[in-house]
């Protein structure tokens, strides 16, 4: 159920996150992210923790992308790692370039 759940919100055209709101990580990425224009429904953010597997959810992504931790972000299907990563793209310039690639801005 939890590698259904995740694998069924990644997309190649979409950015999705898998937080913990209350998470200073999470809120990090969310601020970087939140500073475009996405197009509709290609911005996606996913709390697991009123999952009902939220341990399996992060079990899962640790599967998947060698971190268990919150926030994953995932730029196309490719998870791009976590808050600090989003915000090193930011700070790189790359972060838009990302985005304009999978026409998510």
């Amino acid at each position: 159920m939890a590698q259904q759940f995740v694998e069924s919100r990644i997309s190649f055209d979409k950015v999705v996150l898998f937080i913990k709101p209350t998470c200073p990580f999470c809120i990090s990425a969310q601020k970087v992210l939140n500073k475009y224009q996405f197009k509709a429904g290609r911005l996606q953010i996913h709390d697991i923790t009123s999952h009902p597997e939220a341990s399996s959810v992060q079990d899962y992504l640790q599967q998947k992308t060698g971190a268990r931790t919150v926030p994953r972000v995932f730029i196309g299907e490719k998870c791009i790692g976590g808050g600090s990563d989003v915000e090193q793209l930011e700070r790189s310039g790359k972060l838009k370039d990302m985005l304009h690639n999978i026409a998510a801005i």
